[in-house]
């Protein structure tokens, strides 16, 4: 991923230059030889190098990596970060205690779908350019409090309407990413 960002800035730079020499603010003609190269490469370029920039990069099940959840003591919540890459942390029956998640250009996904969940929990997130999927069961509510720029996080939860069931609070603070909750 940090291959293509720099092919991705190398092509948007060399792009530039060439329509900086078309407007003759920089004079490249020794880098342009060629008469196709006046119009058609500079937008190739351009076009090549925001796609590798800021495409949206699939989330299949096979992109992440399937890790055991992290131990923790009793009553601690668990710690998972990523960095340039992708997590799947499943829940088998355990009991969850509260989790902090931190991703920087790369996705965590959580699923609490069978997780033994009696109490009041807490998910701390804190999300740079990257994606965290968090799946809950039905029989929790979820409340969320979100700091995001350029981001967001997107509640399709269906959850319980029992104001005795347990709730997971979320609380987001996101910077060009996003963090989805789903049943």
């Amino acid at each position: 991923m940090i291959i293509r960002f720099f092919i991705g800035i190398a092509l948007v730079a060399m792009g530039l230059l060439k329509l900086g020499d078309m407007c003759n603010i920089v004079n490249a003609d020794w880098l342009w030889q060629q008469p196709w190269t006046d119009y058609v490469a500079p937008a190739a370029m351009i076009l090549f190098g925001f796609d590798l920039l800021f495409r949206r990069r699939e989330h299949r099940h096979e992109n992440f990596l399937q890790r055991p959840v992290p131990s923790s003591e009793e009553g601690k919540r668990i710690v998972c970060k990523t960095r340039f890459g992708g997590d799947e942390y499943v829940y088998h029956g355990e009991t969850f205690h509260g989790a902090s998640l931190e991703v920087f250009c790369g996705g965590i996904r959580l699923d609490l779908r069978d997780a033994v969940i009696s109490e009041d929990e807490e998910i701390d997130i804190h999300n740079s350019c990257g994606g965290i999927e968090i799946f809950v069961p039905r029989t929790v509510n979820v409340v969320v409090q979100s700091r995001s720029f350029l981001g967001g996080v997107e509640n399709s939860t269906n959850g319980t309407t029992t104001p005795s069931a347990p709730t997971i609070h979320i609380i987001a603070s996101n910077f060009c990413s996003g963090v989805e909750i789903r049943n």
